[in-house]
């Protein structure tokens, strides 16, 4: 790895830690890593919480990190959270990707985008315990039927948690 590489990696840590350590309002914040900057269909984004706090509100967003690979203006998710007491919930998001001109949304440097996005707002957690959410793409090229398999560029998928402030 060379010295510019590992400075501005070194860079981006040290803000994202930063960012970390201010933040009042993040109950959870999790990241997973799509090897090869690839999202296979058939391989879900998994994560697992502990909720104890059913009575605050809280805004749910997924966070997406896509480099210059990912081909398309927007994105469909297919979202899966399973409650403590068995029940599911799924739903089917859209996201847009980019401006009108095409250019990505989201900050960060131009070859890595990160994107914060409303996945579930003011919602109150009706049971303590252990909560599941899966997060898959269900991107399919205009006019075909069959989904994308392998949909290329985007880097990581995450899931935050944040307590709404009262105000």
């Amino acid at each position: 790895m060379g010295i510019k590489r590992a400075s501005i990696i070194a860079c981006f840590l040290l803000a994202l830690i930063s960012c970390i350590s201010c933040d009042d309002n993040g109950v959870f914040n999790s990241y997973q890593s799509m090897e090869n900057a690839i999202w296979k269909r058939n391989e879900p984004a998994k994560f697992v919480f502990l909720m104890q706090d059913t009575v605050n509100r809280h805004n749910l967003f997924f966070s997406l990190r896509n480099n210059q690979e990912y081909a398309y203006s927007n994105l469909f998710l297919i979202a899966e959270m399973r409650f403590p007491d068995g029940k599911k919930v799924v739903d089917t998001l859209e996201y847009e990707m980019t401006d009108s001109r095409g250019k990505f949304l989201g900050t960060g440097l131009s070859s890595i985008k990160e994107s914060k996005l409303f996945y579930k707002e003011n919602s109150i957690f009706p049971v303590e315990g252990e909560y599941k959410v899966n997060i898959s793409q269900a991107m399919r090229k205009s006019g075909e039927i069959k989904g994308i398999k392998e949909l290329k560029g985007i880097t990581d998928v995450g899931l935050r948690i944040e307590k709404v402030s009262k105000k």
